[in-house]
């Protein structure tokens, strides 16, 4: 068997894997991409994309059941064909991991199909399902952008049928009545939306004390009214102590305040978090240091190893496709000589597609006070603008946090209509190191969701105008 020779082998082809491929073909670079699966990788293909596939649908039906009848439109959503609303999620992906195979032709990325097995510092192997070497790939850098994995909780092992991870919950076979999700950070509460919205029973359980526990916790208690006052019976500061599944269903036995219950459910699905994926990956010789599920590296990306880099949820949190992308994008640019710049995880997006929509950049108020840094908050709620109005779309707020001394943004927290989308504006404003006149003085088109931020803005100084 020959042996082929490259600049850069990356392994996978997720947010990271994908554009570290194509960022590295453009600077002229001989590329080759080892994906044993789907181009795309876990968020294109079982996470991202078809779940906002999925969670649009549901915003279609919530939307014909109990907006619709308010417009003065009328619609009979009884004969849902759950195997379509499916089967539009897996075209997505298809037609999405289609680009990506379009983007590697057309850079030239050579993609190789099977398991990477990193034999040498400078030497992948390709192997097939048994193992056997299919090619063997000579390289001056590799990359490792081999994602994450479902987090199981101990003792309870995942079925795939009545206890299951998102990666089944998008194609379930039909939808459930009664369902319990232990965890409730993006993935629980999108899956807690998705399947409402349906009509089926949600139990949605989490140990911390509030649902969505990295956002400000004035979002946080926001979501979760909205959610119970829709009928989701959101278990909070509840630990899950077991899960048994049988003929009858799937018991969960759970702890809160002393007393336990024991609560049924037809599905369960487990949202706990993820793992690096650096199993059978590394010969003795080649082995980064691992802690945790999870390669460790240095701001370059790089492994204790020079010759290796790592980028994406496989480095551990945020796990988040928008920050794979950037990691492993500036890995490539460190690896080439192209620049120096450093990750600033200080002004990633974090967001969560549930309806309405929540949105956050920056410090929360909790952070901020917990740092002793001195603060003003503006606050404006989407029921006061005119296109939240006119949308139907009034739950939310936008909320943003400001140092008192110099003005400067310190923080963006946003629930509501399209928040994931207005969210830009201020992560490029806190970027730039923007201050509350400046947002306050910067004229926004009207009637736009936008406004929210600029209303919040002037709200610091009580110059809003809603």
């Amino acid at each position: 068997m020959s042996i082929e020779r490259f600049d850069l082998v990356i392994v996978g082809s997720g947010p990271a894997g994908y554009v570290a491929a194509v960022r590295a073909a453009q600077l002229g670079k001989k590329v080759a991409c080892v994906e044993k699966n789907e181009l795309g990788g876990i968020c294109l293909n079982w996470g991202c994309i078809p779940t906002k596939t999925l969670i649009s649908d549901a915003h279609l039906m919530h939307q014909l059941q109990h907006v619709a009848p308010a417009y003065g439109i009328k619609s009979d959503t009884s004969g849902l064909d759950w195997s379509k609303v499916v089967a539009r999620s897996r075209q997505v992906t298809v037609t999405m991991s289609k680009g990506i195979e379009f983007l590697f032709k057309k850079n030239k990325v050579t993609r190789f199909t099977g398991n990477a097995f990193v034999a040498k510092p400078n030497l992948v192997e390709v192997r097939d399902s048994a193992g056997k070497v299919t090619a063997s790939i000579e390289t001056t850098h590799i990359l490792i952008c081999t994602g994450a994995r479902s987090r199981e909780l101990p003792g309870i092992k995942c079925d795939g049928k009545q206890i299951i991870t998102s990666r089944e919950a998008m194609v379930l076979p039909k939808i459930p009545k009664r369902m319990i999700i232990i965890g409730a950070g993006a993935i629980g509460v999108e899956f807690s939306y998705i399947y409402h919205a349906f009509g089926t029973t949600i139990t949605l359980v989490e140990m911390q004390p509030t649902i969505l526990p990295i956002e400000d916790a004035e979002s946080s208690s926001r979501v979760e009214a909205i959610f119970k006052k829709r009928g989701i019976d959101v278990r909070t500061g509840t630990k899950t102590e077991s899960v048994q599944a049988g003929p009858d269903g799937v018991k969960v036995v759970v702890s809160a305040g002393g007393k336990q219950e024991t609560l049924v459910g037809d599905v369960v699905l487990v949202a706990v978090g993820v793992t690096g994926n650096t199993e059978n990956l590394f010969a003795p010789g080649a082995t980064p240091e691992i802690e945790r599920g999870a390669i460790k590296v240095d701001k370059a990306f790089r492994t204790k190893i020079p010759s290796i880099y790592a980028a994406g949820d496989v480095i551990g949190p945020p796990w988040l496709a928008h920050v794979a992308s950037m990691e492993a994008t500036i890995a490539v640019e460190r690896m080439f000589g192209v620049n120096n710049r450093e990750m600033d995880y200080s002004i990633v997006p974090g967001c969560t597609y549930c309806v309405p929509q929540v949105a956050s950049v920056g410090m929360t108020e909790k952070q901020c006070r917990d740092k002793g840094i001195e603060i003003k908050v503006g606050k404006f709620n989407f029921a006061a603008n005119g296109k939240a109005q006119a949308l139907g779309e009034t739950e939310g707020f936008g909320k943003l946090i400001f140092d008192a001394k110099y003005g400067e943004l310190l923080g963006a927290h946003i629930v509501g209509a399209e928040a994931t989308e207005i969210l830009s504006e201020m992560v490029l404003a806190k970027r730039l190191e923007a201050t509350q006149h400046e947002i306050a003085t910067t004229i926004h088109a009207h009637p736009t969701l936008s406004e929210v931020l600029m209303d919040a803005a002037q709200g610091v100084e009580g110059g809003g105008h809603g």
